[in-house]
């Protein structure tokens, strides 16, 4: 019989130790992919278009709509110098009116979706502020308008609580349960191998209710209001292939996606032996590059090639710079043979990196290259 696939913990970020409320057979609406950005509609009030601003809602007038892109918000002080930015990305015109307080200017309404990069959630302007001052992808200057407006378009979806399936409560939980508590507390979920050893963080919440469990006298289910992300739908198959433990077969990242690639990669950090001895300066290790198609992939092999199945090295460039400074198995300088390159030469891109697009081939033989490892193409 399958043992309890999570265990439940006090949540408490200073033990040292899980303090174990209970372990549970199952798990629902656990799982949960990021949604794209929310696209919103917002209004440009009192609103002296320029440039791109101008081009886009004339274009607007006569289709009906029109992409304009970029857009920065400046937030104006009192006196009309720059106090903080806020930016606006994939930005489309939908149309616009006279202004009721200034038939100068018009109102213009925008769909949109906030950029990942805002510091706050919408931008509020100061006392005696003349409003925001608009420019575009390139800085140049879109005009002005005096306020924004957000109108609601729909409601925001609201993701299912966490059901946890058929556990046995014990500890506080138990206490807790017996003597009536409404208030249950602070919880982390933690998935277990078949063997009960655990595998990694699953999500962190508030324990909100609990009903008897049809699955056995004594068990119950609980229910989980998350506060942290959810773990991805990728996680599931990540887990399966660790279910029997740390896996002793490599490439076995290789069965999955270019997102499940991505989790196996923070799996395996999880799970590192962090007090095994890096291996002399001067190693050789054998990369094999048969399964790398992206750049998730090089590191899953990277990480094997260094601290065997189940190994990490880096899940990036920047993490992978930090384990090349020690107590990550390997230390520089090193060798690295590595076999079937021509699969990563046709697979990682022939542009050169650009913001947040993966690297290509040439630019990890470089990279590799300036952080003391000397790689040779087999």
């Amino acid at each position: 019989m399958r043992q309890p696939k999570y265990a439940l913990a006090a949540y408490d970020i200073d033990a040292e130790e899980d303090d174990v409320w209970a372990l549970c057979a199952d798990a629902e609406n656990l799982f949960g992919d990021p949604r794209p950005p929310t696209r919103r509609t917002y209004e440009l009030l009192g609103c002296a278009p320029e440039g791109g601003l101008s081009t886009a809602l004339t274009r607007a007038r006569a289709a009906g709509s029109a992409p304009l892109g970029f857009l920065a918000l400046e937030i104006l002080g009192k006196k009309g110098e720059r106090v903080e930015e806020w930016y606006l990305e994939d930005v489309r015109v939908l149309g616009d009116r006279p202004c009721a307080r200034d038939l100068s200017r018009r109102d213009i309404t925008i769909e949109a979706r906030e950029s990942p990069h805002n510091a706050f959630d919408y931008p509020q302007c100061p006392p005696l502020s003349p409003g925001y001052r608009l420019r575009g992808a390139r800085n140049e200057p879109s005009g002005s308008c005096r306020d924004l407006a957000y109108v609601q378009n729909q409601p925001d979806l609201v993701e299912p609580s966490v059901r946890l399936l058929g556990c046995s409560p014990r500890g506080a939980l138990r206490t807790a349960l017996d003597a009536g508590e409404e208030d249950l507390g602070h919880a982390k979920l933690v998935r277990l191998d078949a063997t009960g050893r655990t595998v990694q963080s699953a999500v962190e919440g508030e324990l909100i209710a609990w009903i008897p469990s049809g699955r056995g006298r004594g068990l119950v289910d609980l229910t989980l209001e998350p506060w942290s992300e959810r773990p991805p739908a990728a996680a599931q198959e990540v887990w399966g292939l660790w279910d029997e433990g740390r896996p002793s077969e490599p490439n076995l990242w290789a069965r999955c996606g270019e997102a499940g690639r991505g989790f196996w990669l923070d799996t395996a950090r999880e799970n590192r032996d962090a007090s095994a001895p890096d291996a002399p300066p001067g190693t050789t290790y054998h990369l094999d590059g048969r399964h790398i198609t992206d750049q998730a992939g090089f590191f899953c092999a990277l990480g094997e090639a260094v601290n065997g199945p189940g190994g990490y090295f880096g899940w990036g460039l920047s993490a992978l710079d930090d384990c090349l400074r020690g107590r990550w198995g390997a230390r520089w300088p090193f060798s690295l043979v590595w076999h079937e390159a021509q699969v990563a030469r046709l697979c990682l891109g022939l542009t050169p990196r650009t913001g947040d697009r993966p690297a290509t081939f040439e630019e990890l033989l470089e990279f590799l290259a300036a952080g003391g490892i000397d790689v040779r193409l087999a």
